[in-house]
Formats: C-alpha cells, structure tokens, sequence
C-alpha cells in the first residue's frame, strides 16, 4: 500500500522537500536525517546500479526491481521515477501496477518519446499531447490505491516552448494527474509563469548542475510550487566524496586511512545497516 503521506501533504498544503536517492545506503542515511519523503531518481538509481545513463537503456524490469528494494528499505515515502511508462499504452497500465504493488507512493510519468533522455540533456524529442493524455487516462484507470499520486511531467519546453509546455501540464491534469511536472525551467520568471498557469499542484526539480535555478524551499514556495525534488544532490556528494578518499589515499603512499578525509564511524554505520539485529538474533539463537 502506498503510505498517504504525499496525498495528505499536498491537501494540506505542506510543501514535500524529496532528496534523489541512488542507493540503499542513501537511504538509511535519509532515514537517519528524518526526511518523510524520498524520490527514487532514474538517472542515479541507474548510473548507480548499472553504470548507465539515463537514457531508458535501463528496462521497466531492472527499475521496478530498484524501486521495490528502495521501498523495502526507507521509513520514507517514495516517489519514483518511470520515465515514460516504458513504452505505449499497455506498458504504462503494467508498470502502473507494477510500481504500486512495489509500495510507491507517487509515480512520475513524462512526455518524451520512447528511449527517454535526462531532463536535463539536449535532444530530447516529445510524444505528442494526445498521447500523453491517453497515457495519463491509463496510469488512473490502472491505479487501485486512492493514496497513490500520479506526477506528469512534460519535457516540451525544449522543442515546443513554455506556452505550449503549459498547455500540455493543464491537459495531464485534466486527463486525471494529481501533480503536474515542467521539466527544465530556465529562470524565475518561467518558473513563476508556470505555478500559475498551471492548474494543480506543481513540482519543481532542482537539479545540482541542471538548467533549473537553485531555489529554497521559501522561494519556491512564494513562487507557487507545492514540492520538489533534488535529485542529484546526494549523488554528486557521494561521487565527490569517493573520489577524494581515493586520490588522497592514492597520493598518501597507498594508505587506507588519508588524512584531511572524514570518515562515517563503522560501528554507527552498522548499527545504521542493520547489524544489531543480527548480532541479538545470534545472541538469543547461540549453541554453546
């Protein structure tokens, strides 16, 4: 069952701040920080599982298998990631139910053609509006669990412009989406034009590195949005993080222990993972 959170906050009108989670150790991190909320990223849960960009290289099987995992994992709730539903009308109906019985409670469909690209890449080529209609019709029919929120997102900014990208987003949520997604905003005033010609609730993504401005949570929230994401954000530590461990490590004649490089205590981190557990179920179970 999809945990209401989400539904709940948004008929509320509490802002959802979701970090992008790449791997099951971001996510007892998450956890222990407090986030109520998580969005299980396509381009990190892909580049961090198969080395791949997202460039819907990656099928529905692998994703939902990720996703699954990630539920089982966090306290939060999570809001995935499904690209354009992996294919036409029947496949988004499959991973709709897939993506449910896996525990969602938010599922983000978009609007590009099938192979997708990262939001934030070029060349990226949109189905036409019609099509993500029906599309958005299907995700509603097929979901069972009231709690679960359907997020549209619309890549047509690049190709089509903002008016257009507008159109498209009130169309999704007249076809049924719970949330409406502008992906690729360019500046304050696209941004703001668009919480409020859009008519539902809105997400920004504020992408470390993306075309979107970097904007708090008090920001965004006087521009008109109702969420965001930021998805690359723990991603883009980790990787900076690894890398430096590993150069010092490198440079300090091979050491396993470089100086200048903080490390998370190991006992913490088991008791985070799990290890307690184990050890008092090897306890109770012990043969002399």
């Amino acid at each position: 069952m999809a945990n209401p959170i989400v539904k709940d906050k948004l008929a509320a009108g509490d802002f959802i701040f979701a970090p992008g989670i790449q791997d099951m150790i971001t996510a007892v991190v998450a956890d222990r920080v407090g986030f109520e909320v998580v969005y299980a990223s396509g381009y990190w849960l892909t580049a961090s599982a198969y080395g791949l960009p997202d460039a819907g290289i990656v099928s529905y099987t692998q994703m939902v298998d990720r996703v699954a995992t990630l539920v089982r994992t966090s306290k939060a709730a999570v809001i995935a990631d499904a690209d354009t539903g992996y294919g036409g009308l029947l496949n988004v109906h499959h991973t709709v139910k897939g993506y449910e019985e896996a525990g969602v409670s938010g599922i983000q469909l978009e609007d590009q053609e099938f192979p997708k690209k990262c939001g934030h890449t070029p060349y990226k080529r949109v189905v036409s509006c019609e099509e993500m209609v029906e599309k958005i019709r299907v995700a509603v029919e097929a979901r069972v669990d009231p709690n679960l929120q359907i997020i549209a997102r619309t890549d047509a900014l690049q190709s089509e412009g903002l008016s257009a990208a507008i159109d498209r987003a009130n169309a999704y949520r007249a076809a049924g989406a719970d949330v409406l997604f502008v992906e690729a905003l360019h500046s304050d005033e696209e941004m703001r034009t668009a919480c409020a010609e859009v008519d539902g609730p809105m997400m920004a993504n504020m992408s470390n590195g993306g075309l979107t401005p970097m904007r708090s949570v008090e920001e965004m929230q006087t521009l008109g949005y109702n969420m965001a994401i930021f998805p690359a954000l723990t991603s883009l530590a980790s990787a900076w993080a690894v890398e430096k461990a590993l150069r010092e490590a490198l440079g300090q004649g091979g050491t396993p222990e470089p100086e200048g490089v903080p490390l998370f205590d190991f006992k913490e981190f088991c008791s985070l993972i799990g290890f307690e557990e184990v050890w008092d179920f090897e306890k109770k179970w012990a043969r002399d």
